[in-house]
């Protein structure tokens, strides 16, 4: 298990963990002790990687088991790679001839 978790490992964590019903995210953020705009973000973009359901106002995991365990094993993969290498600072790698990203 994650030693330290972030917010959106938190979110996922708990809705796995309690995979018998959906629920608000006002619920989820509070009891996970976060802001219900952070909690309602993350499972936004969740969403938009088909890792929860939602079916207003009620969040829930997927049923994909194997999308999951991808998302897992890739996330995993990304940790290890921060932890070997170091996390990448973009803004250290900024030159003057980049050109801004609109």
């Amino acid at each position: 298990m994650l030693e330290t978790q972030n917010d959106t490992e938190q979110a996922l964590l708990f809705l796995d963990r309690n995979d018998d019903r959906a629920w608000k995210a006002a619920t989820i953020a509070e009891r996970l002790g976060l802001e219900t705009d952070a909690v309602s973000a993350i499972l936004s973009r969740l969403k938009e990687r088909d890792l929860v359901r939602h079916k207003s106002p009620y969040w829930a995991i997927t049923d994909d088991t194997d999308r999951l365990r991808a998302a897992y094993r890739f996330h995993r993969h990304h940790e290890g790679a921060d932890e070997q290498y170091g996390e990448e600072r973009l803004e250290e790698l900024r030159t003057d001839e980049m050109e801004e990203v609109q």
